[in-house]
């Protein structure tokens, strides 16, 4: 298994050892010593998501109040996706930076993605479906998002996409400097006293 930092400091990417012989293909798509390694403390899995998307649909960015924020491990098992991830923790010396990985059924990677920063993907196939194992439960009130088209961010949606598919209320999200004014976002120091935490 290869974990390989990202441009985003708390976002690694997975590349698991495959096994194919004329029966199929074997691999690990989610082992905790080697990701522990990297990012310095346990992933503690307390829920497990699919979602299951058309091709253009752009789910996201989202991401939840620290403390205590939501820590994800992403996996395509079907088809595949661009998937995004931002940096929203203010105070942060990569503030607003993004970066993205292709997650399909070809070279299988996962992504790890810490708390305070906003997540998203963009299907590329129809039938597209996303395997999260997080960190912490679905906490309504706690949830956040930001615009995903938000001109400053400036996510690379291929051209061969055209306009994604968004729902209302990702649609309606406020753009990133709108959701720092509100106060909606994550600090820099709130994050790291959260990743201390769990690395104890």
């Amino acid at each position: 298994m290869d974990v390989v930092e990202t441009l985003v400091p708390g976002a690694v990417v997975v590349t698991p050892r495959q096994f194919s012989d004329d029966r199929g293909t074997f691999l690990e798509w989610y082992r905790f010593e080697p990701l522990e390694e990297v990012v310095g403390r346990r992933l503690d899995l307390r829920q497990a998501n699919i979602s299951v998307s058309r091709r253009g649909v752009f789910r996201g960015l989202h991401f939840a109040a620290v403390p205590p924020g939501q820590a994800k491990y992403v996996t395509v098992s079907a088809g595949a996706a661009i998937d995004f991830f931002v940096d929203v923790r203010v105070g942060s010396p990569t503030y607003g930076r993004w970066d993205s990985v292709l997650l399909d059924t070809v070279d299988r990677r996962a992504v790890f993605i810490a708390e305070g920063l906003a997540h998203g993907f963009l299907a590329l196939e129809d039938d597209t479906t996303l395997t999260y194992l997080v960190n912490d439960v679905y906490r309504p009130g706690q949830e956040h998002g930001i615009d995903p088209m938000d001109p400053a961010i400036g996510l690379d949606i291929p051209d061969s996409i055209g306009i994604p598919l968004l729902s209302a209320k990702d649609a309606a999200a406020p753009s990133l400097e709108e959701a720092e004014r509100a106060g909606l976002l994550p600090t820099w120091d709130d994050c790291v006293a959260r990743y201390a935490a769990d690395a104890r």
